[in-house]
């Protein structure tokens, strides 16, 4: 069915009827940033705070060959870790929280695959230069690991676990807790 514009009826008045629009303008235009969007500031996912733990460890041991302080490593190691578990968005805390060690040792076997090439052996002297680093780094690992937990299940570590065993059991997701209903 085709229909005609009925003359004398003018478009402008038409357009002044209807409704502003909601969103962005059509040009192109990008919307300003909401009050709590600017609040928020860096976030990362979980695999960017793994990749973020990953490359400040190996920077850190790095440094701590550089510098000779073996200090330096685990306390990079520790001070990234926090930074992670603060900057991470709270629904993939769960992945970080269970790869600080995995990084460290990752970024831990690069460094000394850096520092021992070109030397004779280059397989031993990896082998024990990470047993010694190892060695060296196992408080500040266990240190790491574990404010990355605290700052974790106070930033919704919890709710992370339980909806990825809703996901995993197949059940239906439940509906965030609420503190103030259990008063």
């Amino acid at each position: 069915m085709v229909t005609h514009k009925a003359e004398g009826t003018d478009e402008s008045a038409r357009l002044a009827e209807r409704p502003p629009r909601r969103g962005p303008a059509r040009s192109g235009a990008v919307p300003a940033a909401s009050p709590a969007a600017r609040r928020r500031g860096l976030r990362l996912t979980g695999r960017g705070g793994v990749l973020a733990v990953v490359a400040g460890s190996l920077a850190a041991a790095l440094a701590a060959h550089a510098l000779g302080l073996p200090a330096v490593d685990g306390g990079g190691f520790v001070a990234v870790c926090v930074a992670a578990a603060l900057l991470v968005r709270p629904s993939d805390l769960l992945s970080l929280t269970v790869s600080p060690p995995l990084a460290y040792f990752a970024a831990a076997l690069a460094a000394e695959s850096v520092l021992t090439l070109g030397s004779a052996g280059f397989a031993r002297g990896v082998a024990i230069g990470m047993a010694t680093r190892l060695a060296e780094a196992a408080p500040w690992l266990f240190l790491g690991t574990a404010l990355v937990l605290v700052i974790a299940v106070f930033r919704g570590l919890p709710g992370s676990v339980r909806a990825f065993s809703d996901e995993v059991n197949g059940r239906a997701r439940r509906a965030p807790r609420d503190p103030r209903a259990a008063r």
